[in-house]
């Protein structure tokens, strides 16, 4: 059986439309204006540099060494010294400043990322993993950095310097001239010979360690089902095979990229010979110097080095537009909108209406159908039913997070649509069965549900939640700061502290799915405490699977495949011998539902 391919990365290999992606990045350079100015002017001036320096060389053969005149040599020499010192001095300079540019854009680019996924609705998420919303704010915009801070500056100084080479050649003679220029098509074509090649074997390489990092990661955060289940051959051949992959595709890839060094080297050595061959053979007839020859040679060399780099800098650019064309299609993906007629929501009593509520995820499978409820202010309402019956999509089309297809919901006779979702969520508070805490102090944590909350109003909060008496035993009380995804606390307390949090935030609308079906009963028990505590004069949903937490419940309502099957009370329904009574027996006493 074929091991199964996770977490397979992008491969990015061209932007769909390169110059769109590179106007829209043009203005997060546009305050630098000054900075490109300057990195400009450097750029010119390092070229001109390097067109003095073989300059000077002949000159020195030419002027100084035929005439043996050691003082002369001496001080093209210092010249050329000074030439070449300054010719670092201003790449480093530029680097240095098209460095900060860079850093400075990207992290406007970043902000404008990162804040925009803040305002996109959870649909978009549905569809997009969260790796691929990390590769984009990371891997993407590394990408774009790598070509604004050091390849797009390579580029422009690789063409002028090439430019500046071929005029200088002709300037001092158009016959050695010529002779150079016979080399270049074939430098173009080994060049982009390997080039290619390079590109296809790297790209391969990337998407075998892409395997290669799922089969890793698999294995090593499943530790306890591979040793339950006796499968450590199994992952250790899995293994073996990936990493067999990524060895055969990396020496691939190796073995071309290796391959241009030798190969520029080579073609730089033809240039040489050609150079000298053409050249002395002129020098024989008195028509060019032997200075002059060693000029063009120094230039010849310096041509091959700006060819053989704009090849790969050239790829990296496309695969920074690419990266920018990703990072671009993010932000433009709509917000999360309010309707331009929604009003602000002052105050709200709770009273919650359902009216012909039609919904689904993905169109035409509908989760809700026609659908009508109704919660009084300050009533207890219990959703039951088997899973995937749409309970947590009842909650979630009444927070907003979707919006429904047909007919509406109204908090207060007011449809939530024509309500600020910050507003709206602001009434609302939610107790989930997968609490979600942050790597931060207990105190933040519960502060969560409203920030401008006093250090005494959140332990009150505690208290009320049941969570104050273990928050205290914990190494620095409020204080702690909990691991990732509070997992240096159990179930029960972060159920607790989730439920601190919902009280904190003082909600005329209560949301509680699932909130005590991970934990042992003793724990439920107190966890019941505290939600009773905290559903007291609120108009309260209750998901429960574990159907005796919700018998005190106003109102329950039985769903099943997206529609209302039976409502009312938990000892109506159980008299009435239906649906509920058959979830009620099954869970209580065995029997098939």
């Amino acid at each position: 059986m074929a091991e199964p391919k996770l977490f397979q990365q992008p491969v990015i290999e061209k932007a769909r439309n390169p110059r769109k992606a590179l106007v829209r990045l043009i203005p997060y350079l546009a305050p630098f204006k000054v900075s490109l100015a300057i990195v400009g002017a450097l750029i010119l001036v390092s070229i001109l540099l390097e067109l003095v320096g073989p300059y000077l060389m002949g000159k020195a053969i030419d002027g100084y060494i035929g005439a043996k005149d050691p003082k002369g040599l001496g001080v093209v020499a210092a010249w050329m010294l000074a030439v070449y010192a300054l010719i670092s001095v201003v790449d480093a300079a530029s680097s240095r400043r098209m460095g900060r540019v860079s850093q400075r854009a990207l992290k406007n680019v970043r902000r404008d990322l990162f804040g925009h996924i803040q305002t996109l609705p959870l649909r978009f998420f549905d569809s997009r993993p969260a790796g691929e919303l990390m590769s984009r704010l990371t891997n993407d915009i590394e990408a774009v950095n790598q070509a604004i801070s050091m390849n797009m500056v390579s580029m422009v100084v690789n063409v002028l310097l090439l430019v500046g080479i071929v005029a200088a050649m002709f300037v001092l003679n158009v016959y050695l001239a010529l002779a150079s220029l016979l080399i270049v098509p074939i430098m173009f074509l080994f060049t982009s010979f390997i080039a290619r090649y390079t590109r296809k074997g790297f790209r391969d390489l990337q998407k075998r360690l892409g395997e290669f990092n799922g089969v890793t990661e698999e294995a090593i955060s499943g530790q306890r089902v591979i040793k339950a289940f006796r499968r450590n051959d199994t992952v250790v051949e899995a293994f073996r095979k990936q990493n067999a992959e990524v060895c055969r595709a990396a020496i691939y890839a190796n073995s071309y990229a290796l391959l241009l060094m030798p190969l520029s080297n080579q073609l730089a050595n033809l240039f040489v010979i050609v150079l000298a061959g053409f050249g002395g053979w002129l020098a024989l007839k008195g028509l060019v110097t032997v200075g002059l020859i060693a000029t063009f040679i120094t230039y010849g060399r310096n041509f091959v080095g700006p060819i053989r780099q704009l090849a790969n800098v050239y790829n990296s650019i496309q695969a920074a537009l690419a990266g920018a064309e990703r990072v671009f299609e993010i932000i433009d993906t709509p917000s999360e909108a309010d309707d331009p007629a929604a009003a602000p929501l002052e105050r709200i009593e709770g009273k919650v209406r359902f009216e012909d509520v039609d919904f689904s995820y993905v169109e035409g499978t509908p989760v809700i159908k026609n659908m009508t409820l109704e919660a009084k202010a300050g009533e207890i309402l219990a959703l039951v039913g088997p899973t995937g019956a749409g309970k947590t999509t009842i909650v979630n089309l009444l927070t907003r997070f979707y919006d429904v297809d047909g007919g509406r919901i109204t908090v207060d006779g007011r449809d939530i649509r024509q309500i600020r979702k910050d507003d709206l969520r602001r009434r609302l508070g939610l107790v989930l069965q997968d609490t979600f805490l942050f790597a931060t102090t207990v105190m933040d944590n519960i502060r969560y549900g409203r920030p401008e909350a006093t250090d005494k109003e959140v332990i009150a909060a505690a208290k009320i939640a049941e969570a104050h008496h273990f928050i205290r035993l914990l190494p620095h009380k409020y204080e702690t700061v909990l691991s990732e995804r509070a997992a240096n606390l159990s179930q029960g307390q972060r159920q607790l502290l989730a439920i601190a949090r919902a009280v904190l935030a003082n909600p005329a609308i209560l949301i509680l799915d699932e909130a005590t079906s991970s934990v042992d009963t003793r724990t439920e028990a107190r966890i019941q405490k505290a939600l009773l505590r905290l559903m007291e004069g609120r108009t309260s949903f209750v998901i429960a699977h574990r159907l005796s937490t919700i018998c005190e419940a106003d109102h329950l309502l039985v769903i099943d495949d997206g529609e209302i099957v039976e409502q009312g009370t938990h000892r109506s329904l159980l008299a009435a011998r239906g649906f509920y009574h058959r979830l009620y027996m099954a869970q209580f006493k065995g029997e098939k539902i």
